[in-house]
């Protein structure tokens, strides 16, 4: 099965295609045609950790050569047609609207501010090659790997090197395995890499986070922390998982990732609150965490809102500003879909998705301007005005 849309031809030329074929060659010739033009520039994908990577990159090299291609794997995958399950879902972008570059960060670990500033600088200038319109102004997608623990440096890293150019991405994800997670860039899947993806285009749009989470009264104090590894040993020095099942009123042989979907964590900064998702309960009691936590933080208790009506109230408002959008490209927290599945929300979700014209993947964590953040729909609207 394959589909593919062309959103407001005569304004934005973006085409969107999906294959849940599971032979590479196959999935990656149908993406190929359905995207296929003389103007075709570049091809953002999202796909299933469930191909086999390599003859995967291979065919999408053969079937879009020369097109340069920038992708990662999923926790799941949105669809024109909403919410997927092992398939591949890509984004076909048109020379005539779209300057694009992108460059992978081979070592996350090293990168620091001059060679953050060499790739802004790079892709920049790639883009002005390109000859995009005097008023195009740009944003940066980044896709990581998401179980690198490296998200918050080289974000922060980014972001000072961007000097103000809106920003957003994913953590790419290895659906719900939490082993083997990676990224495309260069001709091929990479582990412990980062995609930095430049776009520059003269239509309106919008960078945005959202979530549907609402404080409560109760709050944890993380009184024991293994930094490097995400995991904190202690909250209200007591061990941490016995203290957060307190919290959530279940044993802790309960604790899975429908209950962290459900009962979230976060920080509070300023007046926002900033989710701090739980992967799993370690076997000496400690919380292993999507995002970095430090000793001495207070983590507020969350509960969750409606979350379509929210979201539907989210993108009501980008229509307004922007009018009818083009394409969303969206980051959805794959805690947040766990949620839905629980609920039985999926089929409602995906109609509204695909009303409002997303594609994108569920992710191991979101980005938005320099922050690792957990639990949000995060994404850039196009808007279809020239």
């Amino acid at each position: 099965m394959s589909d593919a849309s062309l959103f407001s031809p005569a304004a934005v030329s973006i085409r969107t295609a999906y294959s849940d074929n599971t032979d590479p060659r196959r999935a990656a010739d149908e993406l190929a045609s359905a995207l296929a033009g003389p103007e075709l520039g570049f091809v953002l994908f999202f796909c299933s950790a469930d191909y086999p990577l390599a003859a995967l990159g291979e065919a999408l090299e053969r079937a879009f050569a020369p097109v340069p291609l920038a992708g990662c794997t999923t926790a799941g995958e949105i669809t024109p047609a909403g919410y997927g399950r092992g398939c591949i879902v890509a984004v076909g972008f048109e020379r005539g609207d779209f300057a694009i570059a992108c460059a992978r960060i081979a070592d996350l670990d090293a990168f620091a501010l001059p060679q953050a500033q060499r790739l802004v600088d790079g892709l920049l200038a790639d883009c002005r090659r390109q000859a995009p319109p005097e008023d195009a102004r740009p944003f940066a997608l980044t896709l990581l790997d998401g179980l690198s623990s490296s998200e918050e440096q080289v974000l922060a890293t980014l972001e000072a090197a961007l000097g103000g150019i809106p920003s957003f991405g994913g953590s790419a994800g290895d659906d719900n395995r939490l082993s083997h997670t990676h990224v495309y860039a260069e001709g091929g899947f990479h582990d412990a890499s980062a995609v930095v993806v430049m776009v520059t285009s003269r239509h309106p749009f919008e960078v945005f986070t959202t979530h549907h989470l609402r404080p409560r009264r109760e709050k944890l104090v993380v009184t024991a922390v293994d930094r490097e590894r995400r995991r904190v040993l202690e909250l209200n020095a007591a061990p941490a998982a016995e203290e957060y099942a307190r919290l959530v009123g279940r044993p802790v042989e309960a604790l899975d990732a429908e209950v962290f979907a459900r009962h979230p964590l976060a920080v509070r900064i300023g007046e926002a609150h900033y989710v701090r998702s739980i992967q799993r309960v370690d076997a000496d009691g400690g919380l292993r965490f999507y995002c970095a936590v430090e000793n001495g933080i207070v983590l507020t208790a969350m509960q969750p809102a409606p979350m379509l009506e929210q979201l539907a109230g989210v993108f009501d408002g980008l229509e307004r500003r922007l009018g009818a959008p083009a394409l969303i490209l969206g980051c959805d927290c794959f805690l947040r879909r766990l949620e839905l599945e629980a609920m039985g929300g999926v089929d409602a979700a995906s109609r509204l998705l695909a009303d409002a014209r997303v594609v994108g993947f569920n992710t191991y964590g979101e980005q938005h301007q320099g922050m690792h953040i957990n639990q949000t729909f995060t994404g850039v609207a196009i808007g279809s005005r020239g």
